[in-house]
C-alpha cells in the first residue's frame, strides 16, 4: 500500500530510512511493506536454502539474497524494490548495497496486504527491467506462478503446492514444493 506523500522521492531517501522501516521505491514513491507472517518467512527460508544449496553443489557464481535486499532494477533515481528471493549471476551486478541491475530470476511470496502489488506492479517492472524468471508463490490460493520471460519471451505457467516445479535459469533445478518444511495448515 502507498503511503500518503507530497513529493517524488529518490534513492537518496530510500537509504536514509530508519533501519526499523521496511518500503519499496516505485516510480518516485514509497510503498510500505508490511511485517511478513510465519509461513511467508518458513516459504522464505526453506526456498532459499534450496536454491542455495544446488547453487553450491553446481560452483555455480550465482549468488541467492533473500529480503531485505536492495535491488534498483533501473538505471535512474526513483526504483528500488527489495524481492523476497534475488538470484544473480552476473558479479558485476552486485554492489555493497545491493543489486544494480535485473536479477535472473526473483521470487516473490504473496501476503494478502500486497497481492496486487507482486502480480500487476512487479510483474511489470521485472518484466521491464529485463528479469529472466520470475515466480509468484501464493500460499493462500495454493499457488505458484512461473512467468518465463528470457530473450524478450513471455510464458506464464501455474502449479500447486502438490507439484515439483523446474526452474528455467538452470538446466536440473527442481523444487518439490510438496517436500518443502513450512505450516501450510496456519496460513
Amino acid at each position: 500500500m502507498a503511503l500518503p506523500q507530497e513529493k517524488g522521492y529518490t534513492e537518496e531517501d530510500y537509504y536514509n530510512l530508519p533501519e526499523n522501516v521496511r518500503a519499496e521505491l516505485i516510480d518516485g514513491q514509497f510503498y510500505n511493506m508490511s511485517s511478513p507472517s510465519r509461513v511467508h518467512q518458513e516459504l522464505l527460508m526453506e526456498l532459499s536454502a534450496t536454491i542455495l544449496n544446488y547453487i553450491k553443489a553446481k560452483s555455480s557464481s550465482c549468488r541467492v539474497y533473500p529480503a531485505p535486499f536492495a535491488v534498483k532494477l533501473f538505471n535512474d533515481r526513483t526504483n528500488i524494490v527489495e524481492p523476497d528471493i534475488s538470484v544473480i549471476c552476473d558479479p558485476k551486478k552486485l554492489t555493497a548495497k545491493g543489486c544494480s541491475g535485473a536479477p535472473d530470476w526473483i521470487i516473490e511470496i504473496v501476503s494478502p496486504s500486497n497481492a496486487s502489488h507482486d502480480y500487476i506492479t512487479k510483474l511489470v517492472m521485472y518484466h521491464n527491467a529485463g528479469v529472466r524468471e520470475y515466480w509468484i508463490v501464493d500460499p493462500q490460493n495454493d499457488e505458484i506462478h512461473v512467468y518465463n520471460m528470457a530473450d524478450g519471451t513471455f510464458t506464464t505457467k501455474t502449479y500447486s503446492f502438490h507439484d515439483t516445479v523446474k526452474a528455467g535459469v538452470y538446466d536440473d533445478l527442481l523444487i518439490d514444493f510438496s517436500s518443502l518444511n513450512f505450516d501450510i495448515l496456519n496460513i
